[in-house]
């Protein structure tokens, strides 16, 4: 639920505005079809605080844990730990270091620009892979029981139907010539991850698809303007993409993966979870809750959400509702990863991208 979400706005969040700090704001690069996202950073102050913070003691200074601005629906869960005081209460504060493309996030986190972030179990293999010291301590988002709403499913896929009228189902892109153009925001995420396992299931080879880089809020425009034939979004952009005329042919919960379709773990550097095991704790407590509360209240987390970034937020992910480490779930990441070349084979194990030093097994529960 992290990553995926790369849609770069102008709007200036208010937040950083508030807090006082000199901010130097470079211009962000446009995002061109079939390209990679240019975005510049924006550069903030850095706030250091002496020693850890004891959770909920008057006087006492609390403890900064640095990330990147996202201002997008990612930043859901962190925006609701700061507005309802979850953080605080556990001696922390957020200190935003500002807007990064994707692929710089995890560099910049083993540099200690940043302290933590969040990924798909595919994005944490191949960093590990690479020997970068970084591991998940908690499940953020997963893919929701059937019993709850479709449109909390980690994605949805849509087509143009005036472009393709007879396209009503996946298995229905077997039909067509030639390679098909589908949007991603990058590689080895859940994007790439969840359609190539949806083309296996219908008998498409993955070599009919043609990757097209973009985010998901442009990714509405150009499959309606036909300059992509298939796009993959998020819950954000389920209700553009229906605006706009687009048909849905599928979604995560074909997979066939059940909660494992949408997981994602939040992960620190490892010297930081040495450091501050304490922190680490008070960290998970409060974003467990911020993820209990927003799926208790989706529609006021959208709304709250959408004012701070200043665009529509019409959906959100589903959080994990419990501190559970499923092992389970993660090894379909590392297998497709291994079965396609992309790590070798035995390389990384679940255990690697995981501990379960913070696994309590407790329901979350925000009040």
């Amino acid at each position: 639920m992290f990553h995926h979400c790369l849609e770069i706005h102008k709007v200036v969040w208010e937040e950083y505005k508030m807090s006082g700090k000199a901010g130097k704001k470079i211009a962000v690069i446009g995002v061109v079809l079939g390209g990679v996202v240019a975005a510049a950073l924006l550069a903030l102050g850095k706030g250091h605080t002496k020693g850890p913070a004891v959770a909920g003691s008057p006087g006492k200074e609390l403890f900064p844990i640095k990330t990147i601005t996202r201002k997008d629906c990612s930043l859901a869960p962190w925006l609701v730990a700061e507005k309802l005081g979850f953080f605080t209460e556990e001696g922390i504060r957020i200190v935003y270091t500002g807007e990064t493309q994707d692929a710089l996030i995890i560099p910049s986190i083993l540099r200690g620009d940043n302290d933590v972030w969040g990924a798909h179990p595919n994005t944490i293999a191949v960093a590990k892979a690479g020997g970068a010291g970084i591991t998940g301590v908690f499940r953020g988002g997963i893919d929701p029981p059937p019993d709850l709403s479709p449109r909390l499913r980690h994605m949805f896929w849509y087509v143009n139907p005036t472009k393709y009228p007879n396209v009503k189902s996946f298995a229905d892109l077997k039909n067509l010539e030639g390679k098909l153009k589908f949007s991603t925001i990058t590689a080895n995420i859940c994007t790439d991850f969840l359609t190539n396992r949806i083309l296996d299931g219908n008998g498409i080879p993955r070599d009919k698809v043609e990757w097209v880089t973009m985010p998901d809020i442009q990714a509405v425009q150009a499959l309606k303007q036909g300059l992509v034939d298939v796009a993959g979004v998020h819950p954000p952009f389920y209700t553009p993409m229906d605006n706009s005329g687009a048909r849905k042919i599928a979604d995560s919960a074909e997979v066939g993966l059940g909660p494992a379709a949408g997981v994602t773990y939040t992960y620190f550097r490892d010297d930081f979870i040495t450091k501050h095991p304490q922190v680490v704790k008070g960290f998970i407590r409060a974003m467990g809750r911020s993820g209990a509360w927003i799926n208790a209240h989706p529609e006021l987390a959208a709304k709250w959400t959408s004012e701070v970034i200043g665009v529509p937020v019409t959906g959100n992910h589903y959080h994990a509702p419990s501190n559970e480490v499923i092992e389970s779930e993660i090894e379909p990441w590392i297998r497709d990863l291994e079965e396609h070349k992309v790590i070798p084979p035995g390389k990384i194990k679940p255990s690697d991208l995981v501990t379960h030093q913070f696994e309590t097994h407790e329901v979350f529960s925000w009040k």
